[in-house]
């Protein structure tokens, strides 16, 4: 039970970590396009969305979650969250910009529920049943076991 609980601790900071690569990657797109090409908040929002999302799906299915689920089955869940996360956030996003609140206080804001809430999905719908299933964790849990075996 303790070397699970520290797993999951682990899954966690790995996520953490992950996902604020992503929210640099993020953060500079929508920075780049609100100040540079002086977009609306809307659409500045939406493109650095989407690059985020794929650069988090695939470190973190790989090294987060260790899944081998089949990519286009995780990817339609992932997108299915989306079709509720992106429409939510980007009004609500848009709506406070609108009525005068700072734009990188909405996308930090923003960013963190998605943090949160993305964690939650993937880890309870999109990777469930297949964490710790690709050939790293297979490996590194052979290699656990040995260890075990001669303590």
């Amino acid at each position: 039970m303790q070397t699970q609980k520290k797993e999951e601790i682990a899954r966690v900071i790995k996520y953490v970590l992950f996902s604020a690569s992503a929210g640099v990657i993020q953060f500079l797109t929508f920075t780049l396009l609100h100040e540079i090409v002086k977009w609306p908040y809307w659409p500045c929002y939406l493109i650095a969305l989407v690059l985020s999302v794929l650069w988090n799906f695939t470190l973190n299915r790989e090294f987060t979650f260790q899944s081998a689920t089949n990519v286009p089955k995780a990817m339609l869940k992932v997108a299915l969250y989306y079709c509720v996360f992106t429409p939510a956030s980007t009004l609500w996003g848009n709506a406070l910009t609108n009525i005068g609140w700072n734009a990188y206080v909405v996308l930090i804001g923003t960013m963190l529920i998605n943090l949160t809430t993305e964690f939650l999905f993937w880890r309870l719908v999109v990777y469930r049943g297949s964490i710790n299933s690709n050939a790293r964790a297979k490996k590194r849990l052979a290699q656990e076991d040995g260890k075990e075996e001669t303590l």
